[in-house]
């Protein structure tokens, strides 16, 4: 079992930063690839960023591409989310997610284990 706690988020004007942090707690960190996924209203969960076990391959969604970074700090059992130059599509409830089996980045369902989101508002 492996518990996550999503934190950082916030209300925001366009083109600020943000960042986002997930603690994990329980079973060992360094086994589980992380996933940051986000849900507009009405909208289905989207994938955001994944970052491998060791850290050497790290996915982004286009949308997010150069201007979001996902790193992880295995001594803290952390995973963060750094958000520049938000904008207002950004907007949503931030999720981390852990996952031991490879497979899909972008597959919500394939992670085991999720955070309780965070909430990232961004006015323009």
């Amino acid at each position: 079992q492996v518990q996550l706690v999503d934190a950082g988020g916030g209300l925001v004007q366009a083109g600020d930063s943000l960042r986002l942090s997930c603690a994990a707690s329980g079973r060992t960190f360094s086994n589980y690839a992380m996933g940051w996924f986000r849900q507009a209203p009405g909208k289905e969960r989207e994938f955001v960023a994944g970052i491998s076990r060791s850290a050497n391959n790290i996915y982004y969604a286009n949308s997010v591409k150069g201007r979001f970074t996902i790193s992880r700090d295995t001594a803290q059992m952390t995973v963060y989310l750094q958000m520049n130059s938000l904008k207002p599509e950004d907007s949503g409830v931030y999720y981390c997610a852990a996952r031991l089996a490879l497979g899909n980045w972008d597959a919500a369902h394939e992670y085991d284990y999720w955070g309780q989101g965070t909430q990232v508002t961004v006015s323009s």
